[in-house]
């Protein structure tokens, strides 16, 4: 039963944010600009989140923790250490291997720099103000999951910088994130909440920091991506 469930939240995790970047993907934007259609799958995420985020004994997050404990409480696995980081690392692996970006290294990490901070400052901000105790018992650092907050950003900077390339890239960078947030629960280090709140923040974060950026480092490879669309 928790396997299935878990299945069914990394399909609809990814199913949910790939189907609008996919869309994306078959139009060039020179520069990610803001819109409020960008807005659904974030705050969607997020409203979710809060909305679960009930402490009753019959809530939804302790439910699924009560399945979490009667069938894999036994289970655990430090993959999703390593993982949240990995679509970064595609990222760059893809650009030294020849394969270019949307944009230059200096203006990438620029962006990539601004999104990390506002994300780890508000994953930071929230969990010591609202205190939230762990399934585990372990800290009251709770809510969101930083992990799935982190994983979600690095899927959205490999979307945007490979969408126009790879018209998969979406499925394979949000299945990703997807996984960390599933880890996170079955290693019972988090609530369903929490990874909802998560992956918004995350989503978000990255998304700020494209729609404010100034692009002041380098040239964009706006030739690159032409050659793209003509090939």
């Amino acid at each position: 039963m928790i396997k299935k469930w878990m299945s069914c939240l990394m399909i609809s995790f990814t199913a949910l944010m790939a189907r609008g970047q996919a869309l994306d993907s078959l139009r060039y934007h020179p520069h990610l600009k803001f819109s409020f259609r960008q807005l659904r799958a974030p705050l969607t995420l997020s409203v979710m989140g809060v909305a679960s985020n009930g402490n009753g004994k019959e809530s939804v997050k302790n439910e699924i923790v009560e399945e979490r404990n009667e069938h894999i409480a036994g289970f655990h696995t430090s993959i999703d250490d390593y993982l949240q980081f990995s679509p970064l690392v595609i990222a760059y692996g893809l650009d030294a291997m020849g394969i270019p970006s949307k944009n230059d290294i200096g203006n990438r990490t620029g962006i990539l720099l601004k999104g990390e901070l506002l994300m780890l400052a508000t994953v930071h901000i929230l969990k010591t103000y609202t205190h939230q105790l762990r399934p585990d018992g372990s800290a009251f650092t709770s809510f969101p999951s930083g992990h799935t907050a982190q994983a979600f950003a690095a899927a959205t900077f490999l979307v945007e910088e490979y969408k126009h390339r790879f018209r998969w890239m979406p499925y394979a960078a949000y299945g990703l994130a997807s996984s960390v947030g599933a880890l996170r629960m079955a290693n019972n280090r988090h609530y369903i909440s929490d990874v909802l709140l998560g992956a918004g923040i995350g989503i978000l974060s990255i998304k700020v920091a494209y729609w404010t950026h100034k692009y002041k480092w380098g040239k964009r490879r706006s030739g690159d991506l032409a050659a793209v669309f003509k090939g």
